[in-house]
């Protein structure tokens, strides 16, 4: 049966990495999010780049649920009727973390917003990549930062906060990995999370 695994954290965590070895264990259909379809990585651009910084967050949001919508209808549900596990780096835990945690939007009225956008697609585990802001940002390469990444160190600690808490309140989906080892630790840890196939 196929699978649908996420992968979530903040800035620096390793995600992208993290994603992409679990997918080649698994043989999955590797994906991200703001992305993973043409218009999405329209979008991606779009939201990351640093001269859109007074982009409102209710914008923000729904440019990133519209990514999402056909992320799903495109990618994902199909990959996953074929009977292929998917392997996202991002998905609906990330609306809620930045946008309602860290932009301070209403929580319910974001994943009311984002259910709709995800028409019933949902992930069956999460794996939170869990790194303090400072060592996540010690992280990342030389140059220039998107937006995100050059957000306020407060910002970014409401959205650990909150990636922490949706772990804490979804238990029975939601994985939280210390990913502050070596590549290899972190993959490791994670193959461990997500269970048979991912070694």
């Amino acid at each position: 049966m196929s699978r649908f695994i996420v992968l979530e954290g903040g800035e620096g965590v390793g995600k992208s990495t993290q994603a992409a070895l679990l997918a080649g264990a698994l043989g999955a259909v590797l994906t991200r999010e703001p992305g993973g379809t043409s218009t999405g990585e329209d979008v991606r651009n779009l939201v990351l780049d640093r001269s859109h910084r007074h982009l409102h967050a209710r914008a923000e949001t729904l440019l990133m649920l519209a990514a999402r919508a056909q992320h799903v209808e495109e990618v994902i549900r199909p990959a996953l009727e074929e009977g292929r596990d998917v392997v996202c780096d991002r998905f609906s835990g990330s609306t809620l973390a930045y946008q309602g945690y860290g932009r301070g939007l209403e929580l319910g009225e974001l994943a009311g917003l984002d259910a709709w956008a995800r028409a019933g697609c949902e992930p069956d585990m999460v794996v939170l990549l869990d790194l303090a802001v400072g060592a996540g940002r010690r992280r990342r390469p030389a140059g220039p930062r998107d937006r995100f990444e050059h957000e306020e160190d407060s910002f970014l600690e409401r959205v650990r906060a909150g990636f922490l808490e949706l772990a804490r309140n979804d238990p029975a989906r939601w994985r939280v990995v210390d990913a502050s080892g070596s590549v290899e630790e972190v993959a490791d840890a994670v193959a461990a999370a997500v269970g048979p196939g991912a070694r």
